[in-house]
C-alpha cells in the first residue's frame, strides 16, 4: 500500500487519532481511553472521547511550544523528526509525571492529563521549565548493534 492510500485508509478507520500515538506505540505509557487498531501492517491509535482527545491535544502542543528552545529549533511551530516527536511525547509524559507525583513512571496518560488539570487550571499555567528538562534528557532506545 503506498502512503497516500495508507493516510486515506487511516483517516477513514481512525476518526480521532491520538495526539500522544508515537508514546502509546512505543511503550511510553498506556491510556484508558485508546483503541489500536491495524492499517495495512501498521498500527494506529484512535482516542474514544473527543473531549480528553483534545485535552491531550492542547497539552501536547503546549510542550512543542515549549520545548522549541530544548530541541533547537529555530521556529516552535516547525516540524518536528521523529526522534524529537518522541522527545517531547515521552519526556514531556515523564517531566509531568515527575511534577504531579514525583515519580518518573507513566501510567494511564489520561489519568495523568486529568491531574494535570485539576492540580492547575488551565494547562498552560504547568510548570513547562521542569518538564522541559525531562524532555531534553529523554533519550530513544539505541538498536541493537551487530551480533
Amino acid at each position: 500500500m503506498d502512503e497516500t492510500a495508507f493516510r486515506q485508509a487511516r483517516e477513514a478507520a481512525v476518526r480521532h487519532p491520538c495526539p500522544f500515538e508515537k508514546a502509546l506505540l512505543a511503550g511510553c505509557g498506556a491510556c484508558s481511553l485508546s483503541a489500536r487498531m491495524s492499517i495495512a501492517e501498521r498500527e494506529a491509535v484512535a482516542c474514544l472521547d473527543a473531549a480528553a482527545r483534545d485535552d491531550c491535544a492542547t497539552l501536547l502542543g503546549l510542550m512543542r511550544r515549549n520545548s522549541a528552545f530544548a530541541l533547537h529549533l529555530a521556529q516552535a511551530d516547525a516540524p518536528l523528526a521523529h526522534a524529537q516527536e518522541m522527545k517531547v511525547q515521552c519526556g514531556g509524559l515523564v517531566g509531568l509525571q515527575r511534577t504531579l507525583t514525583g515519580k518518573e513512571a507513566i501510567g494511564d496518560i489520561h489519568a495523568l492529563v486529568q491531574a494535570a488539570r485539576r492540580a492547575h487550571a488551565d494547562l498552560a499555567a504547568l510548570p513547562y521549565s521542569e518538564i522541559v528538562q525531562s524532555v531534553a534528557a529523554w533519550r530513544t532506545r539505541r538498536r541493537a548493534g551487530p551480533s
